[in-house]
């Protein structure tokens, strides 16, 4: 029997050992482009004795590591000496012992393990889900967050004929929207109780423009289109049973900046009430860093190699969703299973390169506490 309000806490994670900052350049670019903002709301935020920065979300912390450790050296360099308590949030399921090691230098490039450089810089874990409050009232002066936010608590119904509500029909996508929107409100009630008077925070959320574009739907190719259609087909070989191709539902929305700002335009709803406000909300255009790379080399790379360049940053977030929905099957049969799956969109990429990218699409917000 399929598991229609599954918990996201009790199933999600990235890929781990490091695979998922290695795989999400596009990610890492994203972010990167964050630095002045908060660089910025930095300038602005009150002082306190110690300055307590949160990443919710952050997987194994390699997509932002370059850019907290330029904010902290910039931090150091002014002759601000204060301690710096830097809180990493993901899931229970999340592989922290790589976000200790990249942060030691233990792992990945050295050059930006700022806990190595930079005395009075703490880095914790907390491996609790963002929908909840994760710090203690009035102690975070910055919380960021980046691609993480679109997952929604628990899924609130099954998609019979996709895999993704950016392809559900209308009564899927409105509980899909209902459930989004609960979860938006809890999430930034959750930071105004921990955020400090005049405290800022900062996040990219992959969301929908104001042309109806979204992550790998930007032109060409819609990248949650292809898996739905590559997983049908392994339905329809008898590969997967209907029941399994059902239950591979992201627990994701992409909300539009309608939706994002709902709750700030009401006077009255509980996030006004809480002494949040919302300074910035734009929508940001991020080219796939693969499709560029191919593009500027195609007399030397061959299209095989963009798709197997291609498929390792849509498998490094996705996996999880299709392992889970043969979560009845033993291990082996799963692996095999999910790999014939990944490797017929390769294939696909392969034969036709032209019209395939993931294009990132994100609603950046700038929230302050007052």
């Amino acid at each position: 029997m399929s598991n229609t309000n599954l918990n996201t806490q009790s199933v999600l994670s990235m890929k781990g050992q490091g695979y998922y900052s290695q795989k999400t350049i596009g990610a890492k670019n994203a972010i990167d482009k964050m630095e002045p903002l908060i660089q910025q709301a930095l300038n602005t935020i009150p002082k306190k004795e110690i300055l307590k920065i949160a990443d919710f979300g952050s997987a194994d912390g390699g997509t932002s590591q370059q850019m907290w450790f330029n904010i902290i050296e910039k931090i150091k360099n002014s002759g601000d000496n204060r301690q710096i308590e830097m809180l990493y949030t993901d899931l229970a399921s999340n592989d922290f012992s790589v976000l200790f090691r990249l942060m030691q230098g233990m792992q990945g490039n050295t050059d930006f393990a700022y806990q190595k450089k930079f005395a009075n810089v703490f880095v914790h874990g907390c491996g609790t889900g963002f929908h909840d409050q994760l710090m203690s009232d009035n102690s975070l002066s910055l919380g960021f967050s980046a691609t993480a936010m679109h997952y929604v608590s628990e899924r609130p119904c099954l998609i019979k004929n996709h895999v993704h509500m950016v392809g559900s029909n209308e009564d899927e996508k409105a509980q899909f929207k209902k459930q989004a929107l609960k979860d938006w409100e809890t999430i930034l009630i959750n930071r105004s109780k921990e955020l400090v008077s005049g405290g800022r925070f900062i996040c990219i959320n992959f969301g929908i423009d104001e042309e109806g574009r979204h992550l790998g739907n930007t032109g060409g190719h819609n990248m949650f289109n292809n898996f739905a259609k590559h997983w049908k087909n392994l339905e329809k070989d008898g590969v997967i049973t209907n029941e399994e191709f059902v239950n591979a539902t992201f627990t994701q929305h992409y909300r539009t900046v309608e939706e994002f700002r709902k709750p700030f335009d009401d006077p009255n709803s509980e996030v006004s009430k809480s002494g949040l406000i919302l300074k910035k909300c734009e929508t940001m255009f991020t080219d796939c860093p693969f499709k560029i790379h191919y593009n500027k080399n195609k007399s030397t790379m061959s299209s095989r190699e963009f798709a197997e360049t291609l498929i390792p940053t849509m498998r490094s977030w996705s996996e999880t969703v299709f392992k889970t929905a043969l979560e009845k099957r033993n291990p082996d049969e799963i692996n095999k299973i999910v790999d014939q799956f990944y490797n017929s969109y390769l294939e696909e990429i392969a034969d036709n390169p032209d019209d395939h990218a993931m294009d990132y699409i994100h609603i950046v917000m700038d929230i302050e506490k007052v």
